[in-house]
């Protein structure tokens, strides 16, 4: 059970890292051109295109590591830093998940479609990373 939980938090980070991939060698997918996906992904006042690359290119590290954080946290071995990795992963994506449903990021990210796709799907999908990571953290501390 502990090993499909941690699958089921690391399958969204993969998907989650391969698109900022993309976007770190310049591809404009799934939109047409580099504002549409601004628009689309990151949603700020304004915003006309992207964020540098090599943003994008961090962005899918870090998330690739938090990915691999829950796999390593099935491991059922005591280890201090793993449990206290996974308590900072389950604040950091409950703390974006929560943060999307407030006035002040959506005064921050008012552009459409991202306010609509943040409402409905990146917030959840923060909300769930990290009620995943919290239960994996709460699973070694018992």
């Amino acid at each position: 059970m502990i090993a499909g939980i941690s699958s089921l938090v690391f399958i969204p980070l993969l998907a989650i890292f391969m698109v900022h991939i993309l976007w770190a060698f310049g591809s404009t997918w799934p939109a047409q051109d580099q504002k549409t996906l601004a628009r689309t992904v990151t949603g700020f006042k304004g915003v006309e295109h992207m964020p540098p690359r090599i943003a994008s290119a961090a962005v899918a590290i870090a998330v690739l590591a938090a990915g691999t954080w829950a796999l390593f946290m099935s491991d059922p071995a005591p280890n201090p830093l793993l449990t206290l990795g996974g308590g900072v992963l389950a604040f950091v994506f409950l703390g974006r998940g929560v943060a999307g449903y407030t006035k002040k990021w959506r005064d921050l990210t008012p552009e459409e479609p991202f306010a609509t796709f943040d409402r409905k799907l990146y917030s959840p999908l923060c909300l769930g990373i990290g009620i995943g990571f919290l239960f994996l953290t709460i699973w070694r501390l018992i």
